[in-house]
């Protein structure tokens, strides 16, 4: 049985160019839950719990039915925070997030009621997850290697790099977790930042 992999089916919109880059997406499918305030907080982990706890349920359910993919990589929308600053310089109590990961087009709503059924027949808390849509289309896209709080300069290169090609920021900022902060060091973490934009 062949295992579907998105980053592979995929490949062009998950580049990692080390200079922003114009990226088209397509739409996406995800597992996601929400909700706000510092990341440093149990909340924020707890919620990455539910995640990937309803990912690989999902993932090992549809297997035994005979179509296998791997679980991808954390992924999350953010915004909030004071009007007229950037979000990484605003307050983390003003933050508000969304933590998502990418399924296959062919995952619905009875998969994920199945493996909340599941979950909580192991005694396990599904938490808020949800199967949402995403459509960013046009994005701006670069490969931020660093500290999460260094990321301000990665962004103010893309914004640059939007404003010399009349485009300006459309949507959430999104980003793309390709290292493991528990494993990694900060200086070598590798995150995608990525901005959807428009025409101005």
């Amino acid at each position: 049985m062949a295992k579907l992999d998105l980053y592979r089916q995929l490949k062009a919109e998950y580049v990692t160019p080390k200079q922003p880059a114009l990226v088209a997406t397509t739409p996406a499918k995800y597992l996601t839950v929400a909700g706000r305030g510092d990341p440093q907080r149990g909340t924020f982990q707890a919620a990455i719990a539910a995640l990937y706890g309803m990912a690989f349920t999902i993932k090992r359910e549809r297997k035994f039915a005979g179509r296998d993919y791997a679980v991808a990589k954390l992924e999350g929308l953010w915004w909030g925070g004071q009007r007229g600053k950037l979000i990484i310089d605003s307050p983390p109590s003003t933050w508000r997030w969304k933590l998502m990961i990418r399924v296959p087009g062919f995952i619905t709503a009875a998969d994920l009621q199945r493996a909340r059924r599941v979950l909580i027949g192991r005694g396990r808390k599904p938490g808020a997850v949800r199967l949402e849509n995403l459509r960013e289309g046009r994005v701006v896209q670069l490969l931020h290697v660093g500290p999460y709080n260094r990321e301000h300069e990665s962004i103010a290169r893309m914004q640059a790099f939007a404003r010399e090609r009349g485009l300006q920021p459309h949507g959430r900022h999104h980003e793309i977790y390709l290292s493991d902060p528990r494993r990694v060091a900060p200086a070598k973490l590798r995150t995608i930042l990525r901005h959807p934009v428009r025409s101005r």
